[in-house]
Protein backbone atom coordinates (compact mmCIF):
# COMPACT_ATOMS: atom_id res chain seq x y z
CA UNK A 1 0.00 0.00 0.00
CA UNK A 2 1.42 3.41 -0.92
CA UNK A 3 2.71 5.53 2.04
CA UNK A 4 -0.22 8.14 1.91
CA UNK A 5 -2.67 6.02 1.54
CA UNK A 6 -1.24 4.27 4.81
CA UNK A 7 -1.65 7.63 6.63
CA UNK A 8 -5.39 8.08 5.94
CA UNK A 9 -5.85 4.32 7.82
CA UNK A 10 -6.32 4.42 11.44
CA UNK A 11 -6.10 0.94 13.42
CA UNK A 12 -8.79 0.91 16.55
CA UNK A 13 -8.40 -1.41 19.41
CA UNK A 14 -11.63 -1.38 21.01
CA UNK A 15 -12.76 -2.36 24.56
CA UNK A 16 -16.23 -1.42 26.40
CA UNK A 17 -18.23 1.51 26.69
CA UNK A 18 -18.64 4.52 24.63
CA UNK A 19 -14.65 5.72 24.24
CA UNK A 20 -14.31 3.69 20.85
CA UNK A 21 -17.55 5.09 19.08
CA UNK A 22 -16.52 8.44 20.08
CA UNK A 23 -12.79 7.84 18.95
CA UNK A 24 -14.29 5.96 15.82
CA UNK A 25 -16.67 8.91 15.04
CA UNK A 26 -13.61 11.67 15.48
CA UNK A 27 -11.41 9.92 13.15
CA UNK A 28 -14.09 9.28 10.36
CA UNK A 29 -14.37 13.25 10.97
CA UNK A 30 -11.27 13.48 10.06
CA UNK A 31 -10.81 12.27 6.68
CA UNK A 32 -9.42 8.16 8.18
CA UNK A 33 -10.20 4.57 7.37
CA UNK A 34 -11.13 3.52 10.37
CA UNK A 35 -9.73 -0.41 11.24
CA UNK A 36 -11.48 -1.77 14.56
CA UNK A 37 -9.79 -5.09 16.15
CA UNK A 38 -12.53 -5.22 18.92
CA UNK A 39 -11.43 -7.11 22.08
CA UNK A 40 -13.73 -10.34 22.57
CA UNK A 41 -15.99 -9.86 25.31
CA UNK A 42 -15.44 -6.49 25.54
CA UNK A 43 -16.16 -4.35 22.77
CA UNK A 44 -19.87 -3.83 21.71
CA UNK A 45 -21.12 -5.04 18.28
CA UNK A 46 -22.85 -1.87 17.29
CA UNK A 47 -19.37 -0.31 16.73
CA UNK A 48 -19.22 -2.11 13.18
CA UNK A 49 -21.64 0.09 11.86
CA UNK A 50 -19.45 3.04 12.43
CA UNK A 51 -15.90 2.00 11.05
CA UNK A 52 -14.62 0.51 7.84
CA UNK A 53 -13.60 -2.88 8.73
CA UNK A 54 -14.71 -4.97 12.07
CA UNK A 55 -13.09 -8.28 13.08
CA UNK A 56 -13.00 -9.56 16.85
CA UNK A 57 -9.63 -10.77 18.40
CA UNK A 58 -9.18 -12.78 21.47
CA UNK A 59 -8.20 -10.89 24.34
CA UNK A 60 -4.66 -12.80 25.25
CA UNK A 61 -3.51 -13.20 21.77
CA UNK A 62 -1.78 -9.90 20.82
CA UNK A 63 -0.29 -11.71 17.72
CA UNK A 64 -3.73 -12.08 16.26
CA UNK A 65 -4.03 -8.13 16.76
CA UNK A 66 -1.10 -7.71 14.74
CA UNK A 67 -1.02 -9.68 12.01
CA UNK A 68 -5.19 -8.53 11.16
CA UNK A 69 -4.51 -5.04 11.75
CA UNK A 70 -1.25 -5.21 9.55
CA UNK A 71 -3.25 -7.23 6.68
CA UNK A 72 -5.45 -3.90 6.25
CA UNK A 73 -2.68 -1.84 6.05
CA UNK A 74 -2.95 -0.43 9.56
CA UNK A 75 0.50 0.82 11.55
CA UNK A 76 -0.57 3.99 13.32
CA UNK A 77 -3.47 2.61 15.86
CA UNK A 78 -5.38 3.90 19.48
CA UNK A 79 -6.44 1.90 21.87
CA UNK A 80 -9.14 2.61 23.69
CA UNK A 81 -12.34 1.27 25.98
CA UNK A 82 -12.55 -0.74 29.18
CA UNK A 83 -11.12 -3.98 30.05
CA UNK A 84 -11.34 -5.20 33.52
CA UNK A 85 -7.90 -6.16 34.73
CA UNK A 86 -9.69 -8.62 37.00
CA UNK A 87 -10.24 -11.01 34.22
CA UNK A 88 -6.51 -11.85 34.15
CA UNK A 89 -6.81 -13.26 37.52
CA UNK A 90 -10.12 -15.53 37.21
CA UNK A 91 -9.18 -19.31 37.65
CA UNK A 92 -8.11 -20.93 34.39
CA UNK A 93 -7.08 -17.81 32.78
CA UNK A 94 -4.65 -19.82 30.76
CA UNK A 95 -7.05 -22.41 29.70
CA UNK A 96 -10.12 -19.90 29.12
CA UNK A 97 -7.95 -17.57 27.27
CA UNK A 98 -5.21 -19.59 25.09
CA UNK A 99 -2.42 -16.89 24.79
CA UNK A 100 -0.51 -16.61 22.19
CA UNK A 101 3.62 -16.46 22.53
CA UNK A 102 3.54 -12.83 22.53
CA UNK A 103 1.56 -12.96 25.51
CA UNK A 104 3.54 -15.13 27.13
CA UNK A 105 6.40 -12.61 25.97
CA UNK A 106 4.45 -9.64 27.63
CA UNK A 107 3.92 -11.44 31.06
CA UNK A 108 6.88 -13.38 31.61
CA UNK A 109 9.52 -11.35 29.62
CA UNK A 110 8.74 -7.93 29.51
CA UNK A 111 7.34 -7.91 32.76
CA UNK A 112 9.50 -10.63 34.34
CA UNK A 113 11.15 -8.15 36.72
CA UNK A 114 8.78 -5.90 36.61
CA UNK A 115 5.48 -5.06 38.77
CA UNK A 116 2.06 -6.30 37.42
CA UNK A 117 -0.09 -2.25 37.79
CA UNK A 118 -1.74 -1.12 34.82
CA UNK A 119 1.03 1.57 33.86
CA UNK A 120 3.65 -1.51 34.00
CA UNK A 121 1.29 -3.87 31.93
CA UNK A 122 0.11 -1.33 28.97
CA UNK A 123 3.56 -0.26 28.53
CA UNK A 124 4.97 -3.61 28.18
CA UNK A 125 1.67 -4.12 25.75
CA UNK A 126 2.89 -0.91 23.83
CA UNK A 127 6.68 -2.00 23.23
CA UNK A 128 5.08 -5.65 21.94
CA UNK A 129 2.86 -3.92 19.73
CA UNK A 130 5.67 -1.54 18.37
CA UNK A 131 7.72 -4.93 17.40
CA UNK A 132 5.05 -5.92 15.59
CA UNK A 133 5.77 -2.61 14.00
CA UNK A 134 1.69 -1.48 14.98
CA UNK A 135 2.32 2.03 16.98
CA UNK A 136 0.00 3.06 19.86
CA UNK A 137 -0.85 6.97 19.17
CA UNK A 138 -2.01 9.67 22.33
CA UNK A 139 -5.92 8.09 22.40
CA UNK A 140 -7.32 11.58 22.54
CA UNK A 141 -6.07 12.52 19.14
CA UNK A 142 -9.86 12.30 17.68
CA UNK A 143 -11.65 13.40 20.72
CA UNK A 144 -10.10 16.46 22.29
CA UNK A 145 -13.40 18.16 21.95
CA UNK A 146 -14.45 15.89 24.77
CA UNK A 147 -11.64 16.84 27.36
CA UNK A 148 -12.24 18.70 30.71
CA UNK A 149 -12.00 22.17 31.01
CA UNK A 150 -10.60 24.54 33.67
CA UNK A 151 -13.26 25.83 36.03
CA UNK A 152 -16.72 24.92 36.64
CA UNK A 153 -17.80 23.35 33.78
CA UNK A 154 -21.58 23.10 35.13
CA UNK A 155 -24.21 25.58 36.11
CA UNK A 156 -24.30 23.90 39.72
CA UNK A 157 -21.82 25.41 41.88
CA UNK A 158 -19.74 23.71 44.88
CA UNK A 159 -19.81 24.85 47.79
CA UNK A 160 -17.20 26.49 50.19
CA UNK A 161 -17.00 23.17 52.39
CA UNK A 162 -16.29 21.12 49.24
CA UNK A 163 -13.84 23.71 47.73
CA UNK A 164 -11.83 22.62 51.27
CA UNK A 165 -12.31 18.78 50.27
CA UNK A 166 -10.64 19.48 46.66
CA UNK A 167 -7.85 21.19 47.98
CA UNK A 168 -7.16 18.56 50.63
CA UNK A 169 -7.53 16.02 48.59
CA UNK A 170 -6.23 16.97 45.21
CA UNK A 171 -2.69 16.33 46.37
CA UNK A 172 -3.43 12.93 48.31
CA UNK A 173 -5.08 11.58 44.64
CA UNK A 174 -2.03 12.44 42.90
CA UNK A 175 0.02 11.02 44.97
CA UNK A 176 -1.72 7.76 44.56
CA UNK A 177 -1.48 7.97 40.88
CA UNK A 178 2.20 8.16 41.12
CA UNK A 179 1.95 5.28 43.07
CA UNK A 180 -0.24 3.90 40.62
CA UNK A 181 -2.38 2.30 42.87
CA UNK A 182 -5.48 3.98 41.35
CA UNK A 183 -6.77 7.23 40.07
CA UNK A 184 -9.82 8.18 42.36
CA UNK A 185 -10.66 9.17 45.92
CA UNK A 186 -13.78 9.73 47.72
CA UNK A 187 -13.25 13.13 50.14
CA UNK A 188 -15.84 14.33 52.81
CA UNK A 189 -15.06 16.87 55.48
CA UNK A 190 -11.18 16.74 55.04
CA UNK A 191 -11.28 13.23 55.16
CA UNK A 192 -10.87 9.94 52.88
CA UNK A 193 -14.22 7.70 52.54
CA UNK A 194 -12.70 5.68 50.42
CA UNK A 195 -9.56 5.02 47.55
CA UNK A 196 -9.78 3.52 44.38
CA UNK A 197 -7.90 0.36 43.55
CA UNK A 198 -8.08 -2.76 40.89
CA UNK A 199 -12.24 -2.56 41.55
CA UNK A 200 -12.13 0.51 39.07
CA UNK A 201 -14.05 4.11 39.60
CA UNK A 202 -17.44 2.80 39.28
CA UNK A 203 -17.39 0.69 42.20
CA UNK A 204 -15.15 2.42 44.41
CA UNK A 205 -18.35 5.08 43.66
CA UNK A 206 -20.81 2.93 45.25
CA UNK A 207 -18.52 1.88 48.57
CA UNK A 208 -18.48 5.81 49.12
CA UNK A 209 -22.00 5.79 49.26
CA UNK A 210 -22.55 2.98 51.74
CA UNK A 211 -19.84 4.10 54.24
CA UNK A 212 -20.78 7.92 53.68
CA UNK A 213 -24.91 7.05 54.04
CA UNK A 214 -25.52 11.05 54.17
CA UNK A 215 -23.92 12.31 51.52
CA UNK A 216 -22.70 15.63 50.30
CA UNK A 217 -19.05 13.80 49.45
CA UNK A 218 -17.08 14.67 46.18
CA UNK A 219 -15.41 12.59 43.99
CA UNK A 220 -11.44 13.51 42.81
CA UNK A 221 -10.20 11.90 39.64
CA UNK A 222 -6.79 12.75 37.88
CA UNK A 223 -4.49 11.58 35.30
CA UNK A 224 -1.62 10.34 36.88
CA UNK A 225 1.65 12.75 36.94
CA UNK A 226 3.52 10.90 34.21
CA UNK A 227 0.64 10.27 32.24
CA UNK A 228 1.01 8.31 28.97
CA UNK A 229 -1.52 9.25 26.79
CA UNK A 230 -2.06 6.74 24.53
CA UNK A 231 -4.00 4.61 27.08
CA UNK A 232 -5.65 4.77 30.43
CA UNK A 233 -6.60 8.39 30.53
CA UNK A 234 -9.26 8.95 32.93
CA UNK A 235 -13.07 9.48 32.11
CA UNK A 236 -16.10 10.35 33.14
CA UNK A 237 -19.86 10.31 31.42
CA UNK A 238 -23.45 10.11 32.19
CA UNK A 239 -22.83 5.82 34.42
CA UNK A 240 -20.36 8.07 36.57
CA UNK A 241 -23.43 11.60 37.16
CA UNK A 242 -25.78 9.12 37.40
CA UNK A 243 -24.24 6.41 40.41
CA UNK A 244 -22.45 9.49 41.95
CA UNK A 245 -26.22 11.27 42.45
CA UNK A 246 -28.11 7.67 43.70
CA UNK A 247 -24.98 7.61 46.43
CA UNK A 248 -25.52 11.03 47.03
CA UNK A 249 -22.12 12.67 46.18
CA UNK A 250 -22.61 16.32 45.01
CA UNK A 251 -19.35 17.02 43.37
CA UNK A 252 -16.64 15.25 40.86
CA UNK A 253 -13.14 16.73 40.17
CA UNK A 254 -11.33 15.97 37.32
CA UNK A 255 -7.59 17.02 35.75
CA UNK A 256 -8.20 19.59 33.04
CA UNK A 257 -7.10 18.44 29.68
CA UNK A 258 -6.28 15.37 31.09
CA UNK A 259 -9.57 13.87 31.61
CA UNK A 260 -12.51 12.45 28.82
CA UNK A 261 -16.23 13.42 29.46
CA UNK A 262 -17.75 10.95 27.50
CA UNK A 263 -20.41 12.72 25.66
CA UNK A 264 -18.95 16.13 27.41
CA UNK A 265 -22.50 17.98 26.53
CA UNK A 266 -24.91 15.51 27.45
CA UNK A 267 -23.01 14.57 30.66
CA UNK A 268 -22.67 18.34 31.92
CA UNK A 269 -26.58 18.76 31.40
CA UNK A 270 -27.13 15.59 33.20
CA UNK A 271 -24.71 16.59 36.15
CA UNK A 272 -27.12 20.07 36.04
CA UNK A 273 -30.49 18.04 36.56
CA UNK A 274 -29.36 16.33 39.03
CA UNK A 275 -27.39 19.05 41.16
CA UNK A 276 -23.89 18.00 40.62
CA UNK A 277 -20.59 20.33 40.09
CA UNK A 278 -18.38 19.21 37.61
CA UNK A 279 -14.86 20.86 38.39
CA UNK A 280 -11.85 20.78 36.04
CA UNK A 281 -8.89 21.17 38.26
CA UNK A 282 -5.38 21.15 37.94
Amino acid sequence: MPKNDQQKVLGLIAGQGRLPFIVAQGAKNAGLKVICAALADSAEPQLAGLVDEFFYVPLARPGTWIRKLRRHGVSTTIMVGRVAKTKIYTPGRILKYLPDWRAFRIWYFRLRKKDKRNDSVLCAIADELASGKIYLEDSTMYCKEHLADEGVMTKTQPSASVKEDIEFGWEIVKKLGQLDIGQAIAVKERDIIAVEAIEGTAKMIQRAGQLCPKGNWTLIKTAKPNQDMRFDVPCIGQDTIKSLAENKGKCIVVEKGKTILIDKPETIALADKLGIAIVGHG
